[in-house]
């Protein structure tokens, strides 16, 4: 027992044990008080509103689209990698091949943390090397084959998370109601918008219906969701 200790506590070891431990914390204290941590960082994924998503994500104003929201999004790889017509930077390309896009992005950040710490434990303790330099080299070179491991066990969970909301729940039918617009709209510009849905305010991306200016604070009427289901159509209420 003691030797287990020292291996998954070890200076080469440390940092991905502490790092899962701290996951493992998350996720008990989300289950119990069911309080979930947005990622407040922004991501600007560059496509354009031809594409088949419709959306242009460099017209959102304010810093509205935070890491979860781009992580929780269902992006189809023949919609980002064969009909974009500007090209993804580098960085985009592996947040969604490596699924970090189309699901939520600390279930797979969680994924790729626990197959690296894995990784890493098992070969430095097979290897002996938990404690010297070479264990360095192994835990730096586990970090790829984690991430095309994650890849191959998170892609099954698309189709379950398809059919849920950002936060976990069946999805609601906003169509019909009323919103209040926390950003101003026009044109192909995407915001967001607030609504009530059984008694909790819940926020949903919007775009103008006929393209006319809707103003920041204005109330609006959901009328149709996107064929992408990536956002809601409204008009004047």
């Amino acid at each position: 027992m003691e030797n287990y200790f020292n291996i998954l506590f070890s200076e080469v070891n440390i940092t991905l044990t502490v790092l899962l431990l701290i996951l493992i914390v998350y996720w008990i204290f989300t289950m119990i008080s069911g309080i979930d941590f947005d990622l407040d960082v922004d991501v600007d994924i560059d496509v354009d509103v031809d594409a088949d998503l419709d959306m242009d994500f460099d017209s959102i104003e304010g810093g509205n689209l935070d890491f979860e929201d781009v992580a929780n999004a269902e992006v189809d790889r023949e919609h980002v990698v064969n009909k974009r017509t500007r090209q993804l930077k580098w960085w985009q390309i592996i947040l969604i091949y490596f699924n970090f896009v189309g699901l939520p992005f600390m279930f797979t950040f969680t994924f790729w943390i626990f197959l690296w710490w894995l990784m890493s434990v098992l070969t430095t303790a097979v290897t002996g090397s938990y404690d010297n330099v070479f264990g360095f080299i192994i835990v730096l070179a586990a970090l790829i084959p984690a991430l095309f491991v994650t890849k191959i066990v998170t892609t099954p969970f698309k189709a379950f998370f398809k059919n849920l909301n950002k936060d976990g729940d069946k999805a609601v039918d906003f169509l019909g109601r009323s919103a209040i617009l926390m950003s101003s709209i026009s044109g192909d510009k995407l915001g967001n918008a607030e609504v009530l849905a059984d008694g909790n305010p819940m926020s949903i991306y919007v775009k103008s219906l006929d393209g006319s200016e809707l103003r920041f604070r204005e109330s609006v009427l959901i009328i149709k969701q996107s064929d992408d289901k990536n956002y809601f159509l409204v008009s004047k209420a």
